[in-house]
């Protein structure tokens, strides 16, 4: 009952959709050079052979299945692979960091005739979808056409557990789409199982096979040049309320260190202009990357508002805070960090990755904060104490390294179905 009146709704409710379109293409959280493509209209050609459809939501998912695709990229070599993702900033990165054979697209927006145009164009043979972000008409019009799923590194929050379960038909069905759902964790499996999954599996966590995120080694060495031997600490991928505290913190971390060096890296680049204008308001000199603003000794706060730059930040960075953790947010993947030797803090909204923060924190491989002023205190320890910051850093890179075989393990399950969904079913496997 509630997905038929979904399905109601959203067929009669265009005019509010396209005003919801609108709003987002003036906040530049559209693409509108690829406008049709959220309404189900594609812009590339759909290849002549086997296609895999891989929908990520957003950033954080469509890169922690960066390295599956690349597997299975290599080993069916008949294969093409059709990536769709809901923002501007994962299309950018997936543009670049996809294989040769993948082509991405914006996902449409979850309207019926949106969504049947989307599939009768693509036609996809096998669907493996990320994480949890469960369009009813999508899901259940694919499903309808007999087109096989599995749900890869599945997640469900403890709030959208207690949500789903208020609902139990409606997400009883949403799962039953799926012929696989391979789960991150063991809570994660035994939700999918209490609301109704019926095939469950645990291969691991995704993001612990991701490689480290590439930087180019000239851009590495510029940045270094540029931030020379000042002390400089990364915020990573913040979110609006976050960025007051970010400087907050860098003002009473400057006294001790009044030539310090925040750089701040926002989940959006698009709001790069409104932290230039939260740093001239609380009296610091900032510089913009996107601008092209030059990284000089009088730049306090310096904005890194680009896309798919992440990795070279974090290499120049010794001590990184990891943002959508002092919001309720739910945290982004400090695995990155780890990676790349960068001792870890976060804040204290961390839902999204409880699993890998509880055991950082266990292990003393990460430190948590909840004020400006305590964030600036763990700041300045880790700064002034380089053994302590490398055995935090060391501890971390091990538990990010612990889950390596995590990808073999999803291949594994996955490899039959996809088999089963090759035509001509030649592919060499590697």
């Amino acid at each position: 009952m509630m997905l038929s009146a979904y399905r109601t709704v959203t067929t009669l409710g265009k005019p509010l959709i396209e005003a919801f379109l609108n709003r987002r293409r003036a906040r530049g959280k559209e693409d509108p050079a690829r406008a049709p493509e959220r309404r189900g209209i594609a812009s590339r050609p759909r290849p002549n052979s086997t296609l895999v459809w891989v929908h990520a939501a957003s950033v954080g998912e469509s890169v922690s299945v960066l390295p599956l695709i690349d597997r299975l990229h290599d080993m069916r070599s008949q294969c093409h692979f059709l990536v769709t993702t809901g923002t501007v900033t994962s299309a950018r990165i997936m543009e670049n960091r996809l294989p040769e054979r993948a082509i991405h697209q914006f996902v449409p927006v979850d309207r019926p005739s949106w969504v049947a145009d989307f599939l009768d164009y693509w036609q996809p043979d096998l669907a493996l979808w990320v994480e949890s972000e469960f369009w009813p008409n999508l899901l259940t019009m694919a499903h309808e056409r007999g087109l096989p799923m599995i749900l890869v590194n599945a997640r469900i929050s403890p709030t959208s557990f207690r949500n789903w379960k208020r609902f139990p038909r409606a997400i009883e069905r949403l799962l039953d789409c799926f012929t696989l759902c391979l789960a991150q964790s063991e809570g994660d499996a035994e939700k999918l199982k209490a609301l109704g999954a019926a095939n469950v599996a645990l291969p691991g966590n995704l993001k612990f096979a991701a490689p480290p995120l590439p930087a180019d080694p000239d851009e590495v060495s510029a940045l270094e040049e540029a931030i020379g031997d000042r002390p400089v600490w990364l915020a990573a991928s913040t979110h609006p309320g976050e960025d007051e505290i970010i400087l907050a913190a860098h003002r009473i971390a400057a006294e001790k260190y009044p030539d310090l060096l925040t750089v701040i890296v926002p989940r959006h680049p698009v709001r790069g202009p409104n932290i230039a204008e939260l740093s001239r308001a609380a009296g610091l000199a900032s510089a913009r990357r996107s601008a092209a603003d030059k990284l000089s000794s009088e730049t306090e706060i310096y904005i890194a508002d680009t896309v798919g730059e992440l990795g070279l930040f974090y290499r120049a960075a010794p001590v990184s805070f990891i943002g959508g953790s002092l919001v309720p947010h739910g945290g982004q993947n400090m695995l990155e960090a780890a990676k790349l030797g960068s001792a870890v803090i976060f804040g204290p909204h961390t839902v999204n990755f409880a699993v890998i923060a509880g055991g950082m924190l266990a292990a003393n491989a990460a430190r948590k904060v909840e004020t400006a002023e305590e964030l600036a205190l763990t700041l300045t320890r880790l700064l002034e104490d380089e053994t302590t910051r490398g055995r935090q850093a060391d501890a971390a890179r091990r538990i990010a390294e612990d889950q390596q075989d995590v990808l073999g393990r999803v291949i594994e399950k996955i490899t039959p179905h996809i088999k089963s969904a090759t035509r001509g079913g030649n592919d060499a496997a590697a």
